[in-house]
């Protein structure tokens, strides 16, 4: 299982998930590894949140086997030269905002398949783009690893469990969990262009003052391209910012 850190419940259910997939001979490995290639320059890098000795209390409730937690330098060599770009996928939605950063995800995921050679690897819906550009990247490359996806957690009030929600101060995190009554305003409207279900979502977010949009798009699930109306495996994804805080959430329509 992958992660950068700040362990928190969602990512618990991850290893839950992961637990059930290993079964009682198998072992569930947990990699916390801050990445800096996947962060564009003027970004959370430097103050992504590190609490070691909470994620590695974390881990060994929730009973890990093996937790990975390398360094930069081990990771990198100072001279690399060799990347792992996908190239059909990550243009799109994340892509469109943040250059260069899925090709930081697939470099450290396929160097983390290199070193801990799993049998599978566990990835939350939340980040549904990077699961479908991982799911590109492991067909392609020909690695034997099943992905297993798992559903977003959230909290009570309907908000993605995130670790960057840490840094959401309180009026924010209050108004955070429009993004959820957006998306499911969207679903339960019975509407069916894309013009009418972007206006929707937009105009419920707009209702939060402290929101401000990067993008709302209704794609396809599989493609990840956009789509003019609501169909099989329609997805409605969004990234928007509360403050400096960037948020993305999504769900399928059709």
């Amino acid at each position: 299982m992958p992660t950068m850190g700040a362990l928190h419940k969602a990512h618990g259910e991850l290893i839950r998930i992961a637990r059930e997939h290993a079964g009682k001979d198998g072992e569930v490995a947990v990699s916390v590894f801050v990445n800096p290639l996947q962060f564009e320059p003027g970004s959370d890098y430097g103050r992504y949140p590190r609490p070691e000795k909470e994620d590695e209390d974390f881990c060994r409730k929730a009973a890990v086997d093996f937790l990975f937690r390398p360094s930069a330098e081990e990771m990198y060599a100072d001279n690399r030269s060799v990347f792992v770009d996908e190239t059909s996928l990550s243009g799109l939605l994340e892509g469109k905002s943040r250059s260069g950063h899925f090709r930081g995800v697939c470099t450290v995921v396929a160097k983390l398949f290199n070193i801990l050679q799993p049998n599978a690897a566990v990835f939350g819906e939340k980040d549904f783009q990077q699961l479908a550009i991982i799911r590109r990247m492991v067909r392609d490359l020909n690695h034997k690893i099943d992905i297993v996806a798992v559903p977003t957690m959230r909290e009570e009030d309907g908000l993605a469990c995130s670790s960057r929600n840490a840094y959401l101060n309180s009026e924010e995190r209050k108004q955070a969990p429009v993004l959820r009554r957006a998306l499911l305003a969207a679903k339960n409207s019975g509407k069916k262009s894309t013009k009418e279900i972007v206006e929707l979502v937009r105009k419920v977010i707009s209702e939060s003052p402290l929101a401000r949009i990067d993008y709302v798009e209704l794609v396809d699930a599989n493609t990840l391209e956009p789509v003019a109306a609501v169909r099989t495996d329609a997805l409605v994804a969004l990234a928007v910012y509360f403050g400096k805080t960037r948020l993305i959430d999504n769900i399928r329509l059709g």
